[in-house]
């Protein structure tokens, strides 16, 4: 990836270059800050992902220096995320195959390590557009969540229409899966809305509405944090299958997840997901952004 010089730290209103790629329509605006090392205003990380008025993105991605532990574990960047209401979080999955194809392409390397808030990830080309990750450790320790209180994570006490006897899942950012008859019949704004801001999830939930097909075949959708339905969620599809397994829904140990944008192969060893699909250029460009020092 080759971006611009950037401009001196601390300018206001100043120019900044991106890259903006999509994972099955997941969509991210990302920017190199391993030289150009101003941050962003919480309020630009908002107009650059509002389509309206900015770039338009699902999440606001940025390229960093490794820390010193990276670096001994070999990662040659970290990456920080930010949804599209400025919160920092610390795992997407679509995201991180897009970031990780990025720096392969500018390495030349055919797999990486990359530094995130949620752990250094083991990325690989599968393809010339095509990269798998390996995320996880999945966990459903209520305190990661965090929730309100103890609950049963596999019969979560939250129910809205169709959702009940969810699964709460943990896999850097926090899910709640529930299996469906139909989910044809589901409205995620009518019935995930309430789920996500249910009193349980003080700081929010992703969730998840899944349809088994078969015991390899699951179809997805996700109302994501802080409150769209996307086109594509890699953690969602990890824990979607996970917590197939889990309900004793399938003894597979691979998957096919079909999501509104298209399918990721999904393989479990253990509590660690293998998610593998397309990565995809939208555009290049630079935006003006207000920035901040920033040399931590």
């Amino acid at each position: 990836m080759t971006l611009e010089p950037g401009f001196p730290h601390g300018a206001a209103n100043a120019e900044r270059p991106f890259s903006k790629m999509h994972g099955l329509r997941n969509h991210f605006v990302i920017f190199d800050r391993r030289t150009d090392r101003r941050a962003f205003l919480k309020t630009d990380i908002v107009r650059i992902c509002d389509p309206g008025i900015g770039v338009g993105g699902d999440q606001l991605l940025t390229i960093e220096p490794p820390s010193p532990a990276g670096a001994d574990a070999g990662a040659p960047a970290g990456m920080r995320i930010f949804n599209i209401d400025g919160r920092e979080v610390s795992a997407c999955g679509n995201a991180t195959r897009c970031v990780a194809h990025l720096l392969m392409e500018e390495t030349g390397a055919d797999a990486l390590v990359l530094e995130t808030a949620g752990g250094l990830l083991k990325c690989r080309r599968t393809g010339p557009m095509d990269v798998s990750v390996e995320l996880g450790p999945i966990g459903w320790n209520w305190r990661d969540f965090p929730l309100a209180r103890e609950v049963d994570m596999f019969d979560l006490p939250v129910a809205s229409g169709p959702l009940r006897h969810g699964a709460g899942l943990w896999i850097g950012n926090p899910h709640a899966v529930f299996f469906v008859d139909r989910l044809a019949d589901v409205d995620l704004a009518r019935d995930a809305a309430p789920v996500q801001n249910d009193p349980l999830f003080p700081e929010g939930v992703n969730v998840g509405v899944a349809e088994m097909v078969d015991t390899a075949t699951i179809r997805l959708k996700v109302w994501e944090r802080p409150g769209i339905a996307t086109q594509a969620c890699g953690t969602g599809a990890c824990v979607a299958a996970f917590a197939a397994r889990r309900k004793g829904l399938s003894k597979e140990s691979t998957f096919t997840v079909h999501l509104p944008a298209g399918p990721l192969s999904i393989r479990l060893e253990g509590d660690m997901a293998i998610m593998s699909g397309p990565v995809a250029y939208c555009c290049r460009g630079t935006v003006i952004a207000e920035t901040v020092d920033d040399f931590d």
